[in-house]
C-alpha cells in the first residue's frame, strides 16, 4: 500500500478552494457587465428615438418649406383672386419685384424665389425674369406663378391676339380709356390709375404731377395716331405707346420754339388743344392761334380767351365720366376751365382739353401773323374774324345772328 501524503492532499484541497473562488468572482464580474451593458443599451435606445424624432421634425419642416417654395413657382394651390400691385417708379431688379410680391402676400418664400430667378436666368436666356419692371398698375394673382407675375410686371401680354385702333385728333382721356377698355386691351381702372400716378422719363411729362385742378394728368399727351395693342396688355405698356409717340413727334425744334415764344411745352399743348377743338379744319388753325396768342399777350384788355370749348370739355367729357367716388365735381373743375367771356379764369385753363395732333401743335407754335382778337363760326363751319369788339358784333349780326354775344 502506498503511503498517504497528508501535506500533498492539503495542497490539493487548498488549490480546489482557490479555483472555486476565482470562478465566483468572474461570475460576479460578468453579471455586473451585463447590468452595465443593459443600462447602456437602454440609454442608447432613448437617444436613438430622440434622434429619429428630430430627423422627422426637420424633414417635415423642410418638406413644408419645399412645398411652399414649389407652390410659389408653380402655383399648385394658389387662388385666382386678383391683387392690385402698383408702383410709380421703375423697379430695376427682380429682388425689388419679389419683395413687392411678398409684401402683397402673393408669394411666401421670397429668398428661395430670388435664388430661383438667378438660377433660371442663368440657364434660360429667353424671356429673362430679372427686370427691369416698368412702373404701372397690375392685376396679379398667385395662380399665375412667379414667372407669370414677373413677366406681367415686365409688360408681357396675356395673349398673342392683337387689335389695331385709330385715335383721331381731339379725343379726350376718357374717350381714349373707354375705347381701349371696350376693345379688351386693358382694364379701365388700371389705365386711369397709370395716367394719374405713374412716373415717366419722357421729357414732355417727366415733371407732370397729379393736380386737384386737372381731371386727368396726361390729358394732351396721349398722342393721336393708329396703334396696335395686345388683348390684355398692361396699362403701363399701353400708355407708354402714346407717350413715346408724342415724345418723338414733339421735336427739338418745337421745344426751342416754345422758349422763343416764352411758353412751356405744357402751355403750348394746352393752346394746341383749344385750337384743335375750336377749328373746323386744319386751314383755320393758324388764324385761331393768332387770336389766342394776341389775347394772351394783352390780358389787361382781354383777360379771358372767350372760348366755349374749355367749358364744354368739363360739361361734355369730364362730367359724364365722374363717379360717386371722384374727388371733385364738374362744378369744381369748371372754375379752372371755363374761359368764356363770363368766366373768372384769366388766360389759359388749368390744362389741355383734348389730345391735339401735329397740325394743331404746329399752329400753336407758329400762329398766323395777324392782329385779330375775335373769331366765330356760322352753322356751316365758315370762320369770321375781327380786330375790335365793334367789328365782331357787326359780323355776328350779319352772318350768325343766332349767336349770343
Amino acid at each position: 500500500m502506498d503511503s498517504f501524503d497528508f501535506n500533498e492532499q492539503e495542497k490539493k484541497q487548498s488549490s480546489d478552494i482557490y479555483f472555486s473562488n476565482e470562478t465566483s468572482i468572474q461570475s460576479l464580474e460578468k453579471t455586473a457587465d451585463k447590468v452595465i451593458a443593459k443600462q447602456k443599451k437602454s440609454g442608447g435606445v432613448g437617444s436613438t428615438y430622440l434622434f429619429f424624432i428630430i430627423v422627422i421634425i426637420v424633414s417635415v419642416v423642410v418638406s413644408i418649406y419645399a412645398i411652399l417654395c414649389m407652390n410659389d413657382i408653380f402655383a399648385i394651390t394658389k387662388t385666382k383672386s386678383n391683387v392690385t400691385v402698383s408702383y410709380s417708379q421703375q423697379l430695376e431688379s427682380s429682388n425689388d419685384a419679389i419683395n413687392l410680391l411678398s409684401e402683397k402676400g402673393l408669394i411666401k418664400c421670397k429668398n428661395f424665389c430670388k435664388l430661383f430667378v438667378k438660377l433660371r436666368d442663368g440657364f434660360i436666356k429667353s424671356n429673362r425674369l430679372g427686370g427691369p419692371y416698368e412702373a404701372g398698375v397690375y392685376y396679379l394673382n398667385g395662380k399665375m406663378g412667379l414667372e407669370g407675375m414677373l413677366l406681367t410686371l415686365q409688360g408681357d401680354t396675356a395673349t398673342s391676339e392683337t387689335v389695331t385702333l385709330a385715335f383721331p385728333e381731339g379725343l379726350t382721356v376718357p374717350e381714349i380709356v373707354n375705347k381701349l377698355s371696350d376693345n379688351d386691351v386693358c382694364d379701365k381702372a388700371a389705365l386711369l390709375s397709370v395716367i394719374q400716378s405713374t412716373e415717366y422719363s419722357y421729357s414732355l411729362v417727366a415733371d407732370l404731377k397729379a393736380s386737384d385742378s386737372i381731371p386727368y394728368r396726361l390729358e394732351g399727351f396721349m398722342f393721336p395716331d393708329t396703334y396696335e395693342f395686345f388683348i390684355g396688355e398692361s396699362a403701363s405698356s399701353v400708355v407708354t405707346k402714346f407717350l413715346e409717340n408724342g415724345e418723338a413727334k414733339f421735336t427739338e425744334e418745337f421745344k426751342q420754339r416754345c422758349n422763343e415764344l416764352g411758353y412751356t411745352p405744357y402751355e403750348i399743348i394746352t393752346i394746341a388743344s383749344i385750337i384743335q377743338k375750336e377749328a373746323a379744319n386744319d386751314e383755320q388753325m393758324k388764324t385761331i392761334s393768332a387770336v389766342l396768342h394776341n389775347r394772351l399777350k394783352d390780358k389787361a384788355n382781354f383777360p379771358t380767351l372767350g372760348c366755349q370749348s374749355t367749358a364744354d370739355y368739363i360739361t361734355n367729357k369730364v362730367s359724364p365720366n365722374l363717379s360717386s367716388t371722384s374727388s371733385h365735381t364738374a362744378d369744381y373743375y369748371m372754375a379752372y376751365y371755363n374761359t368764356n367771356n363770363s368766366s373768372t379764369v384769366v388766360g389759359l385753363p388749368a390744362g389741355p382739353i383734348c389730345n391735339p395732333g401735329t397740325a394743331a401743335i404746329n399752329a400753336a407754335l407758329y400762329p398766323e401773323n395777324s392782329d385779330v382778337k375775335f373769331f366765330f363760326h356760322d352753322t356751316k363751319g365758315v370762320m369770321y374774324t375781327a380786330k375790335t369788339y365793334a367789328e365782331f358784333k357787326s359780323k355776328v349780326q350779319k352772318y350768325a345772328p343766332y349767336l349770343e354775344y
